[in-house]
């Protein structure tokens, strides 16, 4: 086996059976791959996406896995489950060759992005959703080359609306809008770009009601090559700066000049014991730690911000601001 070779059902089914007779050791193969000292590259698996983007492509279809979610489950009226699996960038020939011979298979553009999304749907899932649009209880059976019309418009139609979703979870990379344009069920009979171009593909585990199978979002690299930039983790995390404009910037400062503070002075502190707090009565005098020459504090929202010296001014009580607060030190020393 190569790397990068795909597998078919029987040939697995050929290999765990030789691991579990002891034809082949599990420690033999492992001994083999750290025999290897020269990593293979295949430049037809030219990778093309960063881990960091992918992970971004993960997070976008995650968020589509729950609208699918939403959606589906009010359409069909039964349980529900779609979650992301997988996502991998591999060679659209090799992710051709991975698909059944006959699913369902439907194409989308993207505008104003150029290409096309494929999506396909196992048969599984598709007749399941079928059956249940048609008022069954959600039984599937896998006839996809006896197909009717009818059946091929009520499948498009759903797929219509369903990945109509796309648009809600790709707002956060483009403005894009779905317009679903072809059906198929053959994949060799789709040559969407070259088969060496590299894609992106996001498996999406899909359970309707008893029946479980996977939908394949395959979205190829001319797709995404304008929105790259944004699906960097720098992107992600960088901060967007929204600058305001004058008549913004006016209306703040005008709201904060007339913003209302409480202006505390004190005339000093005292400390007491418990013993003698319950004590006192009207008329008691508390003698506090403070002279009367020394400046008085006076805090700006609770915060000690001034001091000064207390006086009269119009027959009312008033304070004079002497300096600003430097910190307990300084004022302890006036």
């Amino acid at each position: 086996m190569t790397t990068g070779e795909v597998l078919s059902q029987s040939e697995i089914d050929a290999l765990l059976a030789a691991l579990s007779t002891g034809e082949i050791s599990a420690e033999e193969l492992k001994k083999e791959e750290e025999g290897k000292r020269v990593k293979v590259y295949d430049f037809k698996r030219a990778l093309r996406f960063s881990k960091d983007q992918i992970r971004s492509l993960t997070r976008i279809h995650e968020n589509l896995a729950r609208l699918l979610t939403t959606f589906f489950a009010a359409q069909l009226r039964t349980y529900v489950q779609i979650s992301v699996a997988s996502a991998d960038q591999i060679p659209y020939e090799e992710f051709i060759r991975s698909l059944p011979k006959l699913t369902f298979l439907n194409v989308f553009e993207v505008p104003p992005l150029n290409g096309h999304i494929l999506v396909e749907v196992n048969p599984n899932v598709a007749y399941a959703m079928l059956d249940r649009v048609m008022g069954g209880s959600g039984t599937s059976v896998n006839k996809v080359d006896n197909l009717t019309e009818i059946e091929t418009r009520i499948m498009s139609n759903l797929f219509d609306k369903a990945f109509s979703n796309l648009r809600d979870a790709w707002e956060s990379v483009a403005e894009i809008d779905p317009v679903f344009t072809n059906f198929e069920v053959n994949p060799q009979f789709l040559q969407m770009i070259s088969p060496n171009d590299t894609v992106v593909v996001i498996s999406l585990n899909t359970q309707i009601g008893e029946t479980s199978g996977m939908m394949n979002i395959c979205i190829p690299y001319i797709v995404l090559e304008p929105v790259m930039p944004k699906l960097s983790v720098h992107y992600w995390m960088q901060a967007q700066k929204k600058e305001s404009s004058p008549e913004e910037t006016e209306a703040l400062e005008r709201r904060i000049r007339f913003a209302k503070l409480p202006i505390i002075v004190e005339l000093g502190t005292a400390t007491i014991t418990i013993q003698d707090f319950l004590q006192l009565e009207v008329g008691d005098v508390i003698e506090l730690d403070q002279s009367i020459q020394q400046p008085l504090l006076i805090k700006v929202g609770n915060i000690p911000k001034f001091i000064g010296q207390p006086g009269k001014k119009n027959r009312r009580l008033a304070v004079q601001i002497l300096d600003t607060f430097k910190g307990a030190e300084n004022y302890d020393d006036e």
